[in-house]
């Protein structure tokens, strides 16, 4: 089942990848299919014009449901629906996009009450809806489901409960809440176990029920995202999904690239792109983790109401732990907890990059003048990010635990490539960026030995040696070397054998 460290990395991801699936499809949606190969950029734009990495109703209506069971309220009850129609009531008046059958849904509750609209309004509306039309099954509810799952890992017949309760609110044809207790389910199993198996929950449907299910899991799984032209129906945005997160198997080499090309392949399959996208990126962030989501879209990403990435891994978090947060306090403390703060009494000029400073939590606690981006190797406290002064977007949180073994950091190779990426964007804007841990012991020189291999061209035994140097008695942990060593392009093989400890 894995370790509660793996399961909330896990978690974390959850929202995380919905709203960077939801957000790299936002400016795709409504076009046709896109030819194999073509890349897939979050560049903002389509036909609502959204900013790059800003996410649309799909993760809006998701991050509506994540707030209320962030309190650790139970999603089945009157209370907590109350609060979920609460606040899609105040989002839909603002909104840039709805759906159609949402809209209708909630404005029928809303006309019909003299306050806020309660969630029995709302039913009756969804209900109301389905018996004028009989088509009440669109991809609406399935889209926003994934905070469900979150908030049952410990109770997979609730989540059942749950999730079709949750999906009947706008969504009244049983065939939405079967799709969403499959995907919650799915996304259940793979934050406990980091398996990918969409038909773990099949046995909780009636035997007829799994059977059509199964048939249609079976077609998704021999066709291509572009084959489900109307993916506006939850059946087929279902399929979509499932099938763009097949086929990107085929081209992995990293675990973690899983992640990003299963979500290009639900862009390329066309029409309702950001909802297929975040579909799938819920199912891939439970797998995958946190750390899976590439930097340079955790930077962009940003919605209603007023959050960031940093946000919604909160969020996740905080709904695994009904909003206690963990042993050490986080997500919640404004302050992490660090026993011992032993940087040094002042940030070091990176020897290869005189604009970046390699220090500690401490630095960060107290930035120095002319510093205008962050990169923080640790965890840190809700107050204290971003960092004074500097833009949300320029300050970066990565998730890399100084432990050895692949357990805390199943994608490390990833993780340190992904940063220096993204480090060396905020060098190329002209930043002047504080890269950090929490005491400029192992993280921070491992990334900056990183860095300097990559904007030097040294080998990884000059460039550990050059942080030693930098900061005495620094010492990155083995694993981290590990990494160092195979992601050494100098060709200095001497130094790749012969880092030392």
């Amino acid at each position: 089942m894995g370790s509660d460290a793996e399961q909330m990395h896990r978690a974390a991801g959850v929202l995380l990848g919905l709203a960077a699936g939801d957000a790299l499809g936002a400016g795709y949606e409504f076009m046709p299919a896109l030819d194999p190969g073509t890349p897939v950029l979050m560049d903002g734009g389509g036909s609502f014009g959204w900013a790059p990495g800003e996410w649309t109703d799909d993760t809006d209506m998701a991050a509506a449901i994540a707030l209320v069971a962030a309190e650790g309220l139970d999603l089945r009850g009157i209370d907590a629906q109350d609060q979920i129609v609460a606040n899609w009531h105040q989002w839909v008046g603002q909104a840039t996009d709805v759906g159609s059958q949402t809209r209708t849904v909630l404005s029928r509750a809303a006309a019909r009450s003299t306050a806020t609209p309660t969630a029995e309004a709302l039913a009756a509306a969804s209900m109301w809806l389905h018996e004028q039309t009989g088509h009440t099954a669109g991809n609406g509810s399935l889209m926003r489901t994934a905070p469900v799952a979150l908030a049952y890992l410990n109770d997979p017949d609730g989540l059942v409960e749950a999730a079709a309760s949750v999906s009947q609110l706008t969504h009244y044809d049983p065939e939405a809440g079967e799709a969403c207790v499959l995907w919650c389910l799915a996304i259940r199993h793979a934050v406990l176990t980091g398996a990918l198996d969409i038909r773990v929950g099949l046995g909780h449907l009636s035997a007829e029920r799994a059977e059509v299910w199964s048939e249609r899991i079976d077609v998704a799984e021999r066709s291509l995202p572009r084959n489900f032209t109307n993916n506006g129906w939850v059946v087929e945005a279902f399929q979509g999904a499932w099938s763009a997160i097949t086929i990107a198997r085929d081209d992995v080499i990293r675990p973690a690239d899983h992640l990003r090309l299963g979500l290009e392949e639900a862009v390329r399959g066309g029409r309702d792109t950001d909802t297929v996208a975040a579909i799938a990126g819920s199912l891939l962030g439970a797998a995958y983790g946190a750390s899976a989501i590439p930097a340079r879209w955790r930077r962009l990403l940003h919605g209603w109401p007023g959050l960031r990435a940093r946000d919604l891994v909160s969020l996740s978090a905080r709904i695994v732990t009904a909003g206690r947060g963990d042993n050490t306090g986080w997500p919640v403390a404004d302050l992490q907890d660090y026993p011992s703060l032993t940087a040094p009494a002042e940030p070091v000029l990176h020897p290869a990059d005189d604009g970046v400073l390699l220090g500690g939590v401490r630095h960060l606690r107290a930035l120095p003048d002319g510093i205008d981006a962050v990169v923080s190797l640790c965890r840190i406290g809700a107050a204290e990010a971003p960092a004074p002064g500097v833009d949300p977007a320029d300050h970066i949180e990565v998730w890399l635990i100084d432990r050895e073994g692949t357990e805390d950091n199943p994608h490390l190779d990833f993780v340190l490539e992904d940063t220096a990426e993204v480090l060396a964007d905020l060098r190329s804007e002209g930043r002047t960026v504080l890269l950090h841990c929490v005491q400029a012991y192992s993280r921070t020189p491992t990334m900056g030995a990183l860095h300097a291999m990559r904007s030097s061209g040294l080998g990884c035994g000059e460039a550990i040696d050059l942080m030693q140097q930098a900061l005495p008695g620094c010492n990155p942990n083995p694993s981290f070397r590990d990494a160092l060593r195979r992601l050494d392009r100098s060709g200095d093989l001497e130094a790749k054998g012969d880092l030392g400890e």
